[in-house]
């Protein structure tokens, strides 16, 4: 039995043949589905409803769009596509593709990312956490409503669990909250959130 490797794309290919599908990303060259169901979209739109009302009542110059990639500049085969995104409006004149398409290349014009974990967790926990922190996000939100991470990452016995990942000198220190939690993020200090909040009925 032969072995036959997934086809790799480029990002140019990526962006022609799926950069409209809110679907897939692309990690090193390799198309990932990202599986998204209903509860995952519905748990994705009521973190960013919540973002979004506390940018509203705090009027920050920031701003959710609704699809948008994230273009790692030193990487040639890489799409991220964050469940949700932040970006800072003031930086968006410095992004050099976002005037044509949804693609943001420089780290600090985002704010905060949160991943909703589907079956393809090993991104979320792993190498997401490293790809964001090289771009220096300053938070990072791992949304795992079903506990599907692995028993490293969320512990054991699995359950829901929300990861606060907080840039701290170029590294991500984690925070975990399970149901009934106040969860606290150092980028919106206001914000009233439990996961108890955004679970899908």
């Amino acid at each position: 039995m032969t072995y036959t490797p997934p086809k790799l794309l480029t990002f140019e290919q990526f962006i022609t043949e799926y950069g409209d599908n809110p679907r897939y990303e692309l990690i090193d060259g390799e198309l990932r589905d990202m599986e998204p169901t209903g509860p995952h979209e519905a748990v994705s739109g009521s973190i960013a409803g919540k973002i979004y009302a506390e940018i509203f009542r705090s009027n920050l110059n920031w701003l959710i769009p609704k699809n948008c990639l994230i273009k790692p500049l030193a990487s040639e085969a890489t799409a991220l596509r964050p469940d949700v995104i932040v970006l800072d409006q003031a930086e968006l004149k410095a992004e050099p593709l976002w005037q044509k398409e949804p693609i943001i290349c420089n780290g600090r014009t985002i704010k905060l990312v949160a991943e909703v974990v589907s079956t393809n967790w090993q991104d979320d926990y792993a190498r997401k956490v490293e790809e964001y922190a090289f771009l220096e996000i300053p938070e990072y939100w791992i949304v795992d409503f079903r506990g599907l991470g692995g028993k490293q990452f969320i512990g054991n016995p699995k359950q829901p669990t929300f990861t606060v990942c907080q840039l701290i000198n170029g590294a991500y220190q984690q925070q975990q909250y399970r149901l009934q939690d106040t969860i606290t993020s150092h980028l919106l200090a206001n914000l009233q959130l439990k996961l108890d909040d955004i679970m899908p009925l």
